[in-house]
Formats: structure tokens, C-alpha cells, sequence
């Protein structure tokens, strides 16, 4: 059993029926917890050199700026369209049920910056696939995806085949 995984609560039926949802709150409300996991984020980079954490929305934003910190990188927000005050570039992606998009500013990558994607759980990869295209799109390079925890029974990392997809925990 890893280590993080007595922090991770099992809620089931939420946010519909059926779904067996893995949340993270008890992990952010323990200091302890917090440290782990930020350290085991750490160690899936085996040192790689950063410039830029992208933190999805929203749960990614948690411990994206926490890695951004300890790696001495810039954090960039990857959004919800209409979330960001700046011009913005876009990315469609589809869901189970329809259609969303995400969004970053334009000069939130710089060409060539080495970039780490952030999220809190991989589950179908759509919003992570989304946000790969964006940072290729302003010229950054994807040194890797990573994850706190991956549904591997959604298959998200089919979406990201070409990348180092990494997470902490595999359920």
C-alpha cells in the first residue's frame, strides 16, 4: 500500500450514481499528508529540470503551485473559458456527455521553457490532452504529465500516448 493512500477517502455515488469518486481533502487538511505527496510529485521528476508548472482547474492548482515552488518554476493557470482577465488561447476537448474547452493566456509559455502538467487525478485524459496541445501551441516542451492519482479503468493515458505520464497512485 502506498503511502498517500490512507489520505485519499472513497465517496461513493458522487457526483452521480455509480461513480466511486477518490477525494482528496482529507490529504489537504493534513500538513503531514501534504508533505508526502508533494515529495512523491517531486521524485516522479527525478530531477528533470522545470521552468513551468501548468495546474489544471481546479484541484491542480493545489499542488501545482506547491511543485512550481519547490522547483523553482513559474506556475501557469490552465482555466475554464471566460475564467482568465488576459487574451486567452483555447482548446476544445469532448466529455462523456458534450463538449468543454480550457484555456491559458497567450504569454503564459515562452518557446522552448520545459514544462510539467499538473492535475490531481487522470481519468479519460480530455482535459489533459487539451492542455498538452496548448503549451505546444505557445512552443513550450512537455517534459512530463503527473498525477497524484490515475483511474486507469478510464483510460487517460491512451490520450496522452508520446508523453511521460506519471501518477503516485494507480487505482
Amino acid at each position: 500500500m502506498n503511502k498517500l493512500e490512507p489520505y485519499i477517502r472513497d465517496i461513493q455515488d458522487f457526483p452521480k450514481e455509480g461513480i466511486l469518486f477518490k477525494d482528496v481533502t482529507p490529504l489537504l487538511q493534513d500538513a503531514k499528508g501534504l508533505e508526502l505527496c508533494l515529495q512523491e510529485l517531486k521524485m516522479l521528476l527525478r530531477m528533470r529540470q522545470i521552468d513551468k508548472v501548468v495546474g489544471m482547474e481546479s484541484r491542480g492548482f493545489l499542488f501545482g503551485t506547491l511543485l512550481a515552488k519547490e522547483l523553482n518554476a513559474g506556475f501557469v493557470l490552465a482555466r475554464k473559458p471566460g475564467k482568465l482577465p488576459y487574451e486567452t488561447i483555447s482548446e476544445a476537448y469532448s466529455l462523456e456527455y458534450g463538449a468543454d474547452a480550457i484555456e491559458m493566456h497567450i504569454d503564459a509559455i515562452k518557446k522552448g521553457e520545459r514544462v510539467l502538467i499538473h492535475d490531481d487525478v487522470l481519468a479519460t485524459g480530455g482535459t489533459a490532452e487539451a492542455v498538452c496541445k496548448l503549451v505546444e501551441r505557445l512552443g513550450g516542451v512537455i517534459v512530463q504529465c503527473n498525477f497524484i492519482m490515475e483511474i486507469g479503468v478510464l483510460n487517460g493515458r491512451d490520450k496522452l500516448q508520446g508523453y511521460d505520464v506519471k501518477s503516485v497512485l494507480q487505482y
